[in-house]
């Protein structure tokens, strides 16, 4: 196997970032429903996070914004003609629904797709499958979109394979790569693919949704040709203590996992051959602690010396326990961890999305590498046009009554019209 590297795509927060408490099962973003959200500093924010990891030498890539309001979803409603239009007629209609259509969701890349490289697929290519959000109406809108991103992007058929989303069911409920782990001795070498689910099938259950099913991980396996996978099921405590995804409470790279003990069987993790694991216990810090500071929602990162960096929410640096069990674990002189990069994320937080949400990682040769379309691997020169691109098309604040303003339409779709040509992607074809 060539060379590989890995590259984190990360979401580009749109510009009609809000907090409309749409997601069953995230307590930050029930928290945080009905209140003034910050579109610009959202996706400043989210830039600045990208920056970072480029200037540690990490592959970093982008996906757009989905364009908002989804025309394509008016339609299908029953609300044709001009964006400005079509919004306000919702608005008097069916005012409830404005919050579907407008929803920034699709930022967190993390449930864009299940991603397997090459060197664990059975033909040698790259398999991506977009993830069928069914859980929430808000989300399940994307999957069409996310596969022709997908597809423009990675779209030699050569080095890729773009899947279509699972049939849209309960039974089939797939939330993409953050339900999804892989533990390798390097980023190019085979690896051993971990499924996390919640249910077998969708069935029916006491508390919060359990979103990802046995049975659309296992479609998912076949699908990608995998030689090594496992599916482990989260225990059902986590989920109800606000752990929606399994990646609220573990991250893994290469070699290493960490995890919350209460989330995941410890002896599962003891069974992956080379893990090296990085266990946090219930005693040092709560699971409520845990989902309250997203400590396992950060981004765990070779950085080309053989050791790694936690990329961690600010949350996490105000937490006595979160932050206390950080330090720990890179004293341990046994961990590849030895550092950590804290970052502001605030905006994205209240809604429910940390460091690991918004991105979605992505195993790349060489060869790969050089096959993608589009200009969709940073550097300085395009962070900095995508900062000022920013701050010319996106409000400074947004509430939940400025959705029914048919100007925040037509500002929010020229916007990403101007930015595909920036990235030199396709034109919405909503």
């Amino acid at each position: 196997m060539s060379e590989a590297r890995e590259y984190n795509f990360d979401g580009i927060v749109g510009p009609t970032h809000n907090y409309a408490g749409l997601s069953l099962g995230n307590l930050a973003s029930a928290a945080h429903k009905g209140q003034m959200s910050s579109p610009r500093a959202a996706a400043l924010q989210g830039l600045a996070k990208m920056r970072i990891l480029h200037s540690l030498g990490v592959g970093q890539g982008v996906l757009p914004p989905h364009p908002r309001p989804s025309m394509s979803t008016l339609r299908r409603l029953g609300f044709p003609g001009s964006p400005g239009d079509a919004v306000v007629r919702l608005s008097r209609e069916a005012p409830d629904l404005l919050p579907l259509v407008y929803s920034a969701s699709a930022m967190w890349t993390a449930n864009a797709a299940t991603v397997s490289p090459s060197a664990d697929t059975g033909d040698r290519r790259l398999h991506l499958t977009p993830a069928n959000l069914v859980s929430n109406p808000h989300r399940a809108i994307e999957a069409g979109h996310t596969t022709m991103v997908l597809r423009a992007i990675f779209a030699d058929p050569t080095h890729f394979v773009i899947h279509d989303p699972l049939p849209a069911t309960p039974a089939f409920g797939d939330e993409g790569a953050a339900n999804h782990l892989r533990v390798a001795p390097g980023h190019g070498r085979r690896g051993v693919e971990v499924f996390v689910f919640g249910s077998i099938a969708g069935e029916p259950v006491a508390g919060l949704p359990r979103r990802q099913t046995r049975r659309a991980s296992e479609a998912i396996a076949r699908l990608h040709q995998l030689e090594d996978c496992r599916f482990w099921q989260q225990k059902p405590a986590a989920i109800d203590a606000g752990a929606f995804h399994n990646d609220v409470v573990a991250v893994a790279n290469e070699r290493a996992v960490l995890y919350h003990a209460d989330a995941l069987d410890p002896s599962d993790i003891g069974s992956l051959p080379g893990a090296c694991e990085m266990s946090v216990e219930g005693a040092r810090l709560s699971l409520a602690e845990a989902v309250r500071t997203y400590l396992f929602n950060s981004q765990l990162v070779s950085v080309g010396d053989g050791t790694m960096t936690l990329i961690a929410p600010a949350e996490v640096e105000a937490s006595q326990a979160a932050s206390a069990e950080v330090a720990r674990l890179i004293a341990e002189p046994d961990n590849p961890l030895v550092a950590v990069r804290y970052v502001n994320l605030r905006e994205s937080m209240s809604n429910g999305g940390g460091p690991a949400c918004l991105r979605l990682r992505v195993v790349l040769t060489e060869a790969q590498a050089a096959a993608l379309r589009g200009r969709i691997v940073v550097d300085d020169v395009l962070l900095d046009e995508l900062e000022d691109w920013v701050g010319r098309h996106y409000r400074e604040t947004l509430t939940p009554a400025d959705l029914a303003d048919p100007a925040l339409a037509v500002e929010s779709l020229a916007a990403l019209a101007e930015l595909a040509e920036v990235l030199e992607l396709p034109a919405d074809q909503e």
